[in-house]
């Protein structure tokens, strides 16, 4: 810690310096130990306890939101490809997530069975409900496979409105031009 930095309630971010073990040693509240050097592992302010020369970090936020592997979430197709579709994240389970992730969806990944082409899965601006399957390298790998994840919303790719269920297949009311995607059950249904 600098000169300044010797007093509790100083704002730290992940990774920045505290101290070093000869100074303090961690509380293992927020804080973790590398090389001889004491580091903040979470957003907050500091604590430190001179008599037993100890340092912690309390969060500011009682519970940030980001997405871990089993967690289901709600984005928006931001890019689509043959092979995979490009996901930002806008809710993990019902609550809204103030940061921004993007998940990526391989067509391995959408369906137990085989699919062809990812434009038959999601095109374009559709909302769709998916698992996290690993947030390997920071990337959220996401699965459609199971009979409740798919799209939820889709839009025409020819007018822009938003597809009705008929049957099985989706239908622009607007255009009449039906669609192919991997819908949901609850199609339509609820708010977003």
């Amino acid at each position: 810690m600098g000169q300044t930095g010797k007093e509790s309630g100083r704002f730290v971010v992940p990774g920045e310096r505290l101290g070093v073990i000869e100074e303090f040693t961690p509380d293992e509240r927020g804080t973790y130990t590398e090389g001889g050097v004491v580091y903040s592992k979470i957003v907050g302010r500091t604590l430190l306890d001179v008599l037993n020369k100890q340092v912690s970090v309390y969060p500011l936020a009682r519970r940030v939101s980001v997405p871990r592997p089993g967690s289901v979430v709600t984005g928006q197709v931001s890019g689509v490809q043959s092979k995979q579709a490009t996901v930002r994240i806008m809710k993990i389970g019902k609550r809204d997530i103030s940061g921004f992730f993007t998940g990526l969806l391989h067509i391995s990944d959408v369906s137990p069975g085989y699919v062809e082409t990812m434009f038959d899965v999601c095109k374009l601006g559709d909302i769709l409900r998916a698992r996290v399957v690993s947030d390997k390298n920071r990337t959220y790998h996401l699965s459609t496979a199971d009979i409740d994840l798919g799209v939820v919303y889709a839009l025409c790719s020819e007018c822009g409105g938003i597809l009705v269920l008929q049957g099985q297949r989706l239908r622009c009311p607007n255009c009449g031009k039906a669609e192919r995607r991997k819908f949901v059950l609850d199609y339509g249904k609820g708010t977003i």
